[in-house]
């Protein structure tokens, strides 16, 4: 498993020393640094990182102010000069709290305790499903399977990646039921799994070898939550 993650200090020096520790971990992919909160928010409007190292006291934007106001963070590691913030750090349920001058124990300590959460993550993610109704039978899917789901009058067809299910419901109610942060409706006929997606071009969204159009209504906000989310990796 890869971690793909973004230094955020406005030491050079410090995030040179981040840097030096993270090619020395083979599960660590570095893919942005910051020299403060100011460009990780920027970096976070179009980028996905699975973890954070964030410096606290930065000019302007604090780390931790940064953090407070994220609706839903990668994971943290805070690395900071300064041991009063601890208590606000674990409050945001930062991974760890390291502070400088950081030793490589302590930072493979930290890494490997993200490295623990993630995959655990990812192995509830793949058990997560649903039941529906079709053929007089209740069919287990699993929600990592689904690829999109279409709305047809009375009539919802389940797309997945090895069959279709097509099921008395509406939209509406998968809508309701599936977890938003991988689901997301972009069409008033069409749903779709966002870890699935491929590619987007012009206002046309590509999963496999199938198109689907993203609908007027809302579609600076259905674009802006797709490039946002961190479930696309």
């Amino acid at each position: 498993m890869q971690i793909k993650c973004v230094i955020t200090d406005d030491e050079p020096i410090a995030r040179n020393g981040l840097r030096e520790y993270i090619e020395k971990i083979d599960f660590l992919t570095l893919m942005g640094e910051c020299e403060d909160a100011i460009q990780l928010n920027s970096l976070l409007k179009t980028e996905r990182p699975d973890l954070l190292f964030l410096d606290i006291e930065m000019p302007y934007l604090s780390g931790l102010e940064l953090l407070a106001g994220l609706p839903d963070p990668p994971k943290v590691i805070i690395t900071s000069a300064y041991e009063q913030y601890a208590l606000k750090g674990y409050e945001l349920d930062v991974v760890d709290y390291l502070l400088k001058p950081i030793s490589f124990e302590r930072f493979l300590k930290a890494v490997n305790k993200v490295h623990i959460l993630l995959e655990e993550k990812v192995s509830r993610d793949s058990e997560e499903h649903i039941f529906i109704k079709s053929d007089k039978q209740l069919k287990k899917v699993y929600l990592q399977e689904i690829l999109f789901i279409e709305s047809m009058e009375n009539y919802v067809v389940i797309h997945t990646q090895s069959f279709r299910e097509i099921v008395c419901s509406t939209l509406k109610y998968f809508a309701e039921t599936l977890p938003e942060q991988t689901f997301l409706q972009v069409h008033r006929s069409y749903i779709v799994n966002m870890r699935h997606i491929k590619a987007i071009e012009g206002n046309q969204i590509k999963i496999g070898s199938h198109i689907i159009p993203v609908g007027r209504t809302g579609r600076e906000k259905v674009f802006e939550t797709i490039l946002s989310n961190r479930i696309i990796k």
